[in-house]
């Protein structure tokens, strides 16, 4: 199967409803508040540097989401921070993931230095590690930092 990354520049433009069940049982609560936030207009991705994106299959499924916003945690207006990152369980280990990071780290060395996550995910965590990111948990809404430039 072939995946491709799609921007998303209106949410209720596209289907997640799949990613939101399947995270909520997994015990995450960031996708509702993906939907939330763009739908009362706290987060929708459009201010400078900022943007969501979504990898789709060939029936144009969304499998996975994920978008780059200012990082509302640093006084450096080039920290970029990594958000409401979800890849479906059935496609994990497919790169989809890795494809969707690419994305999104392309996209943000245009206008960001740095980008920083937060997870508690040991999964989460060699993921990130696996795609370039370093371990820094000096903050403690951060713990994980990529150098971008």
């Amino acid at each position: 199967m072939a995946f491709s990354v799609v921007r998303v520049e209106d949410l209720r433009a596209i289907e997640i409803a799949r990613l939101v069940q399947e995270s909520e049982a997994e015990g995450y609560r960031f996708l509702s508040r993906l939907v939330n936030d763009f739908q009362d207009g706290t987060n929708r991705f459009n201010k400078p540097g900022e943007a969501l994106f979504a990898v789709q299959n060939d029936d144009r499924d969304v499998v996975a989401i994920g978008g780059v916003n200012q990082s509302p945690f640093a006084n450096n207006p080039q920290a970029a921070r990594l958000q409401r990152f979800y890849v479906l369980d059935d496609v994990r280990r497919q790169g989809v993931g890795s494809l969707l990071l690419k994305e999104i780290i392309n996209h943000a060395c245009d206008t960001f230095n740095e980008m920083t996550v937060r997870t508690e995910s040991s999964k989460a965590d060699a993921f990130y590690r696996a795609n370039g990111f370093e371990l820094d948990d000096t903050a403690s809404e951060t713990t994980h930092v990529m150098k971008l430039r």
